[in-house]
């Protein structure tokens, strides 16, 4: 199935474990990781005729990438391959999942796909999870691969990244949740990978700061540390603190909301959240100074004054009046006034005065600086901007910008490409001559995906400016060690797989252990075709909630509704309002909840699920008996009974046998009734669904063969039981609520 393509050692080596094992792929960026998947697609298709391919990627270029890669070397015609984003129509999808044998998609749109019941998951003999460092924690690839290990019938995973994670713990994530059983890893120091790398060369460019810029920094530390101090004091903070990073910080932050949450609500918890998020301000403060520029940093000033205007917190206001921050301001001010630029900036302008003729990447962390080293830059060449989509001021670029932007850079247009970290993953960028670090970042994945842009057909250099005596200087040698122990754990959990897989052949109830999963398997499968299936409809902005996915995983069907009243439908009539303990007081606050709890009576079962551990009566400055008096109103004068969960598990659960409960007991069909029926054929449905016994499964023959809802009401018992499922008592019910004489009671 493959064309003008022929596969290099290692690639073949690899293809070799992928057909066998659920294999995880660590190969520097360049060397082909598309093109072994395209391998293991031709033989799995070989051996599966019938069967699908799907290949994830986090961007729609990647997917368009992986389009042309098949395209180009996959011996199929072009109308069995799809792209699936989340610009295709759900019906338009739905068509596809069926239709098509080669797919490639987004994971957010194969995630919808799933809980919409449209992916038909046991078709499928080979899933790939490009850039696969990212199945980690809630990212849509972990849920994606458990719910296709419980439903493939020849199961297959390639997963295929550059650099898999930081440390041991983050790359057993990774093997755990893709369900690894093989790692297949080559760096370029290996024998069968090292003809195709080409040398690199790594200059560490230091600029010193100026004296004025020091001066900006000290004040900064000064108020940054002050704030630290200030907490310290209250008793909260401990240890030294200089040892504060921004993630200990943050982490610190979370634990002191943590516990207002919990009902501390002491003056000096407050004061102390206050001043943490002031001591977050000033770092990054500090952080543009030292790495980046003057510009940058006075938009940030700028930001920070606009907030405080409009009043959003407390904290930027007092941050304002701190004179150490304020002095800061001013001085980065009168730099500007002046011209005087980050040495970092003078250095890049050099680099580039004596390489004009180079195709070059720059990487820089933000895009205020990516908007200035732009507009320094063409004034001596010609540069553009590269950035993910999120509008800030005009930097945003839609996906077709982006395209737009890359396609240009491939054939010459401008040389020199200054991009943010979407340049960094998986795009297939042209390779280039230099690639500049603006900075050095403390994360040895985006290093590595950075480096390799560069040294992929000749030889290549790596620039990295670092600023003397700051978080430049820890960043660049952090990064170093960093990616030494990342390789030192692929190596460990790649021993330990294989001791598993020796283990496991060796051990006499493994066989056994194996033909009873099989065994359970089709036992589930056969019952799946027995068992009645829940159906539960919910409101279209709750699909990427952690609840549908649990609802998904018990094998509920989830109907995507925009329902008019309420978040789930569970059959019977009964109808939930689902809050977070955050929300519920939030909706009280803001008057949400009378109207939400006087539409939900219009369902004849209406129900408040209320989710989460907080205490409800410390979450917000609210009289906790404004709280008792909402319960008391909803629960007694509208007559709505509030049930109380923790955990998105646990509300799943309730919901899942609420439903089952309902539409078992009603021994018909789920019935999704609107609280309008739209159309003309939605109405008479409904109304002939409201007959006793009689739901939409036997609405529409009855619909069918008599053709008016008039001439339904005026058929005999005899006529009316020539429709399938519909005998003596079915007929007599409906004549008697249609004959019988209206008495009030």
């Amino acid at each position: 199935m493959i064309k003008n393509f022929k596969p290099r050692l290692y690639q073949e080596t690899i293809f070799g474990s992928c057909i066998k094992y659920n294999t995880l792929v660590v190969l520097p960026t360049g060397l082909g990781k598309t093109n072994i998947f395209l391998m293991a697609a031709a033989h799995r298709l070989d051996v599966y005729p019938k069967s699908k391919i799907l290949l994830l990627g986090p961007t729609k270029p990647l997917i368009d990438q992986y389009y042309y890669v098949f395209k180009k070397y996959f011996n199929v015609e072009e109308d069995n391959m799809a792209e699936l984003t989340g610009k295709t129509s759900p019906e338009k999808r739905k068509e596809l999942w069926e239709s098509k044998k080669i797919l490639f998609a987004t994971p957010q749109t194969v995630e919808n796909d799933i809980i919409s019941g449209y992916v038909p998951l046991e078709k499928f003999s080979l899933i790939g999870f490009d850039e696969a460092h990212r199945a980690v924690k809630k990212y849509s690839y972990v849920w994606i691969a458990q719910q296709y290990h419980k439903k493939a019938n020849y199961e297959r995973i390639m997963a295929m990244t550059a650099s898999p994670g930081d440390n041991l713990e983050s790359i057993k994530e990774t093997c755990r949740n893709l369900f690894i059983e093989k790692i297949e890893v080559r760096t370029e120091n290996d024998p069968d990978v090292k003809p195709y790398i080409q040398e690199v060369d790594m200059d560490r460019i230091m600029v010193e700061l100026p004296e004025a810029f020091n001066d900006i920094i000290s004040s900064l530390k000064i108020c940054y540390k002050n704030k630290l101090k200030q907490i310290k004091q209250m008793g909260f903070l401990y240890g030294r603190i200089d040892s504060y990073t921004k993630k200990a910080l943050i982490n610190f932050q979370g634990s002191l909301q943590g516990k207002v949450a919990q009902g501390e609500k002491s003056p000096e918890i407050w004061k102390s959240i206050s001043l943490t998020a002031e001591a977050l301000k000033a770092y990054h403060a500090l952080d543009l100074i030292e790495t980046q520029n003057l510009a940058a940093l006075n938009e940030y000033f700028k930001k920070v004054e606009e907030e405080a205007e409009k009043g959003k917190t407390r904290a930027v206001k007092n941050l304002l009046q701190d004179i150490y921050f304020k002095s800061a301001i001013i001085r980065t001010r009168k730099l500007i006034e002046k011209n005087i630029e980050h040495p970092k900036l003078t250095k890049l302008k050099e680099i580039i005065e004596n390489n004009k003729n180079k195709k070059i990447i720059i990487f820089t962390e933000y895009r205020d600086s990516g908007v200035k080293i732009v507009e320094e830059l063409n004034k001596i060449s010609t540069a553009s901007l590269f950035v993910g989509q999120a509008k800030k001021k005009d930097t945003g670029l839609t996906q077709k910008n982006q395209k737009e932007v890359l396609d240009k850079f491939r054939e010459d247009k401008f040389n020199i490409l200054v991009s943010t970290s979407i340049g960094e993953e998986g795009l297939d960028i042209p390779s280039v001559d230099i690639v500049i670090f603006y900075e050095p970042i403390p994360s040895v994945i985006r290093r590595i995906q950075r480096k390799g842009r560069t040294g992929r057909l000749e030889k290549g250099r790596l620039v990295v400016l670092i600023s003397k005596g700051t978080r430049d200087e820890t960043y660049g040698w952090v990064v170093h060690h960093k990616e030494k122990r990342m390789y030192r754990a692929i190596k460990l959990l790649r021993k330990k797989l294989l001791y598993d897989r020796v283990l496991e052949q060796f051990s006499d109830d493994v066989p056994e252990r194996k033909k009873t999963k099989k065994k359970n398997m089709n036992e589930i499968k056969n019952n799946k075709t027995e068992e009645k299936k829940i159906v539960i409809y919910i409101d279209h902005r709750e699909r990427n909630s952690l609840i549908v996915k649990k609802l998904v995983e018990f094998g509920v069907n989830i109907g995507l509704k925009n329902l008019e009243v309420g978040d789930y439908l569970l059959g019977g009539d009964v109808a939930v309002e689902y809050k977070t303990c955050t929300d519920f007081v939030d909706s009280i606050i803001d008057g949400r909840i009378l109207k939400q709890a006087k539409e939900l009576k219009k369902y004849k079962k209406p129900v408040f699920i209320i989710e989460g551990e907080e205490d409800i009566f410390s979450l917000r400055k609210i009289h906790p008996n404004a709280i008792r008096g909402m319960l008391a109103t909803i629960s007694v004068s509208y007559g709505i009974p509030i049930l109380q969960t923790k955990t998105p598990y646990e509300t799943a659960s309730l919901m899942h046998i609420i439903a089952k409960r309902m539409q078992e007991d009603e021994d018909r069909e789920f019935v999704y009734h609107t609280l309008k029926p739209q159309t003309l054929k939605e109405q008479q449905e409904y109304l002939v669904s409201a007959l006793p016994n009689i739901g939409t499964k036997l609405a529409r023959p009855l619909l069918k063969k008599f053709k008016t809802v008039k001439k339904i009401i005026n058929a005999s018992e005899e006529q009316l039981q020539k429709i399938d499922l519909i005998g003596p008592k079915k007929a007599k019910g409906i004549k008697e609520v249609v004959d019988k004489e209206y008495k009030e009671d």
